[in-house]
């Protein structure tokens, strides 16, 4: 069967429960990682125009608000509370926002792997969404629990990715000019080795002549 390429026509985003909370029992990422991979992924919906559901528990509730960051990006957008399933589709509001996206492949990022990411990501899947979860951008209590949750989505057929290969699919090409300005803005910020490497500054000017 032929590959077909994630695009912002056929897709949405899922960001569940990064709240500020959280980052007192994850182990298998440090906050700071935890925090640029999530605040990538917010901004890779932007740059490409994607559908984004995002959601979380009641500001008031022990794991809190969004992180301030992550809030930050995303402005204005609403935030879909949940009043505590892990499961995100055993909450109406959730699920019929999932459902207004429109779409029937998911990227799901968030936390914790082991718990809200696994079974919402498991429930879509059996819903016959296509379901793709951003690893690097999820954390679980251990890198046990959140590596074993990845296998378990695996083998369910979920498609694990990072957010850097997330973007490299959606940008496709360097010659992508609508967003290249935008994907490379993401590299600079949260991938400064990849930036440092001189690669990027190459290809975009490379890509700058060939057009000129």
């Amino acid at each position: 069967m032929p590959r077909k390429h994630l695009s912002a026509d056929d897709s949405a985003f899922v960001l569940i429960d990064y709240a500020v909370g959280f980052a007192n029992l994850y182990r298998s990422h440090s906050v700071a990682q935890n925090i640029n991979s999530a605040v990538a992924v917010a901004k890779i919906a932007q740059i490409y125009g994607v559908p984004l559901v995002v959601t979380n528990g009641p500001d008031e509730s022990p794991s809190g608000p969004l992180y301030p960051p992550l809030a930050e990006v995303l402005g204005d957008r609403p935030t879909v509370v949940r009043e505590g399933a892990f499961d995100g589709f055993d909450e109406e509001p959730f699920a019929k926002a999932v459902e207004a996206t429109g779409r029937r492949r998911l990227v799901l990022a968030g936390l914790m792997t082991e718990g809200c990411v696994l079974h919402t990501a498991l429930t879509a899947v059996g819903q016959g969404y296509e379901v793709f979860v951003v690893v690097d951008a999820c954390a679980g209590e251990t890198e046990e629990t959140h590596q074993t949750a990845v296998q378990r989505m695996i083998q369910a057929g979920v498609v694990p990715t990072t957010w850097l290969s997330l973007t490299s699919e959606y940008q496709r090409t360097w010659a992508n000019q609508a967003t290249q300005p935008g994907f490379a803005a993401l590299i600079h910020d949260h991938a400064p080795a990849f930036a440092m490497q001189g690669a990027l500054t190459f290809s975009i000017t490379k890509f700058a002549n060939v057009s000129a």
